[in-house]
């Protein structure tokens, strides 16, 4: 047998060979102490908030979602993720997440190709790396207003309330929620809609059960009910820091009978269960478990009766996704510490990576200027003795509640290239025997230029300017001189037709509109690139057209504060497509609503011909095949194809075009 399946085929077999449990009679004697973070720790994922809300609004425009976030007195770090999925070949619709938050917090957004509008307050909220979406300053209003003004935006999909969060993810057209209007309430599943990690973990005790002898040790994991009763199946992760033949152990999982086990453990372990297990390796195979008692004394009573003498974790949890247990008891002497007892001194918490991602860098009038927040050093707990740029006779002033560092670009041993300017933060900490070294730019805004180009082919080498229907174009967004410290990423375009054919978007919150638009790689250099593929629905054709693009350059590392945001533009003609009305070769999975107007005419004539004839055979059976004495006077009236060639009437003067499947009105 493979040695790495040895350890599944003994759970299974210890699993297989369980005898059903009995209740013992007896009291159990097991006093549950709190168990050091050393000799164990359970953190967990969960959908289950203190209040929260779901509702459906499956025709909004907007999708909107509050979180209330909750969080000690200092900074705190979170991980905010947005997830979503292609719906019919497009990105789901535009997004506004709402981010109310009672203190200072570094946070990590992930929302890549979501067009994410973010409203927060500024002054609380600092990004550790620069957000990339389009953001909002976010009122001081008490909940219910804070409520209300996401409202006035558009209906709200989901609102919650989060006590000192870790990380969030917060998965967007996910909604099941019955309500057609999101209003807080108590104890709420958040369901797919929103799952998230507190950064405190769950409580674990251990005891000893006094009368057993031997050093089996048992892990006790008890999950409540939810609000909701749907099907659930909790991932369990166990991790126990033992040599392989020195543990004896037995995992007890009890839980509500709606909820099965999925169990990824790094050591043989014999299984007790609710509902019903399977291991990790082998998904498809279900173990039916067994009915466990719902009481903490009850469990015990089980662990007892496995001939478990010490019980190294017991954990009560709200329901959850994922748990994760690691444990380094196996079998040894269990080591509790009651809660009042500290068990590890306090430590000075100051990070200076943290402390050197708050410096913010703001280049206005021919300077570069450097602020340093007093009150965000004060909660990291740092204590600065200098702040300086490389050359150290150029110090910062204190202006009561921060620190700023100024100098033009002509001091300071400032370093000027054509399109930068550089020098270093140097920052003294008294925890610190070295100084913490920074480096931090400026842009050359009056030497940088932004260039739009159009090409017919995707190997980007011969420009145009000329687009037809039907046609694949080709766009590239360039900067020069280019510049290594700052991403450039393009945020918006659009292609105005003038009067006659609006306006058709191309690219919104850095997400592709319509699934004939497409963002490609960039070139070597950095440089963002994308395609799309125009139709018309009818005639006429504008001639001419005004490609314009938003595009933003972007610190690699930074503050949002360095931002530089552009707008370019170019003006491109059209040409009338092919008489024949047919899409180009290899194109026939980008299909037009509209057709071109000779397809039009064609159309046309062709049904009033068909009509005609059909009309005449008819009349040539009729008048051959009914008796001489029953003809009577017949006036025949051809039908001509009236609605085809009115509604084709009724269609000529405007103009409707489209990105492919996306329609945008004139």
């Amino acid at each position: 047998m493979d040695r790495g399946t040895l350890p599944l085929a003994v759970a299974l077999l210890l699993a297989s060979c369980s005898l059903s449990p009995t209740s013992l009679a007896e009291t159990v004697h097991c006093d549950l102490q709190p168990v050091g973070p050393e000799r164990g720790e359970v953190t967990y994922t969960t959908s289950q908030v203190s209040k929260g809300c779901v509702a459906q609004a499956p025709n909004a425009i907007l999708e909107v979602h509050v979180l209330f976030l909750e969080f000690p007195t200092g900074p705190s770090q979170l991980e905010l993720t947005l997830q979503a999925s292609k719906q019919n070949g497009t990105w789901p619709r535009e997004v506004l997440l709402v981010l109310s938050v009672n203190s200072s917090v570094f946070l990590h957004l992930q929302a890549l190709g979501i067009p994410l509008h973010l409203a927060y307050n500024s002054s609380l909220v600092t990004f550790q790396e620069p957000p990339g979406v389009n953001t909002t300053e976010l009122p001081s209003f008490p909940k219910t207003q804070i409520l209300e003004w996401a409202a006035e935006r558009g209906p709200i999909t989901s609102a919650a309330e989060l006590n000192d969060p870790q990380s969030i993810l917060l998965r967007l057209g996910q909604a099941q929620g019955s309500l057609s209007f999101c209003m807080l309430e108590a104890s709420q599943d958040m369901g797919r809609t929103l799952e998230w990690r507190p950064r405190t973990p769950a409580l674990v005790r251990g005891c000893h059960l006094e009368g057993v002898a031997g050093h089996k040790e048992a892990h006790i994991l008890r999950v409540l009910p939810g609000h909701s009763a749907g099907p659930r199946t909790v991932t369990v992760k166990v991790e126990l820091s033992c040599a392989p033949g020195d543990l004896d152990a037995v995992l007890i999982l009890q839980g509500p009978p709606y909820v099965s086990w999925l169990i990824d453990a790094n050591h043989n372990m014999q299984i007790w269960t609710t509902g019903e297990y399977s291991f990790k390796i082998f998904p498809e195979k279900n173990i039916r478990g067994f009915k466990l008692p719902d009481t903490p004394q009850g469990l015990l009573g089980e662990a007892r009766m496995l001939n478990a003498s010490i019980v190294a974790s017991f954990v009560e949890l709200p329901l959850a996704s994922i748990v994760s247990l690691h444990a380094s008891s196996c079998g040894g002497r269990l080591q509790t510490s009651p809660a009042p007892i500290q068990t590890t001194p306090p430590k000075d918490t100051c990070s200076p990576e943290l402390l050197m991602s708050l410096i913010q860098t703001k280049c206005a009038d021919d300077a570069m200027t450097l602020v340093l927040k007093k009150e965000l050093v004060a909660h990291l707990k740092c204590t600065i003795t200098g702040l300086t740029f490389w050359d150290p006779s150029c110090e910062a002033e204190d202006r009561g509640d921060k620190f700023v560092l100024r100098s033009a670009y002509s001091s300071c041993g400032m370093q000027v290239s054509a399109s930068m300017i550089s020098n270093e933060a140097v920052v003294n900490i008294l925890s610190s025997s070295s100084p913490q070294r920074k480096k931090v730019h400026c842009l050359n805004m009056d030497s940088l230029s932004f260039q739009l180009g159009l090409y017919l082919s995707p190997h980007f080498l011969q420009a145009s300017n000329t687009i037809e229907p039907g046609q694949q174009s080709f766009v590239q967004v360039r900067v020069s001189p280019s510049v290594s410290e700052f991403l450039l990423q393009l945020d918006s375009c659009h292609l105005d037709l003038g009067p006659e054919g609006g306006t058709v978007e191309l690219i919104q919150g850095r997400a592709a509109k319509g699934n004939c638009v497409s963002l490609l790689s960039p070139s070597p250099e950095g440089d963002p690139r994308f395609s799309f593929l125009l139709h018309f629905y009818t005639v006429p054709i504008p001639k001419t057209g005004t490609l314009s693009c938003t595009v933003a350059l972007r610190p690699k590392t930074g503050s949002q504060d360095q931002e530089v945001h552009r707008t370019v533009f170019m003006r491109l003609n059209i040409i009338s497509p092919d008489l024949s009305g047919e899409l180009p070769p290899g194109l026939s999975g980008c299909t037009s609503k509209g057709l071109v107007l000779p397809a039009v005419l064609g159309i046309t004539f062709g049904a009033f011909l068909i009509g005609a004839l059909l009309t005449a055979a008819l009349w040539y059976i009729y008048s051959h095949t009914r008796s001489p004495s029953k003809r009577e006077p017949v006036v025949a009236v051809a039908a001509p194809a009236s609605s085809e060639s009115s509604s084709t009437n009724h269609s000529i003067g405007s103009t409707q075009s489209t990105p492919c499947s996306t329609s945008s009105m004139a």
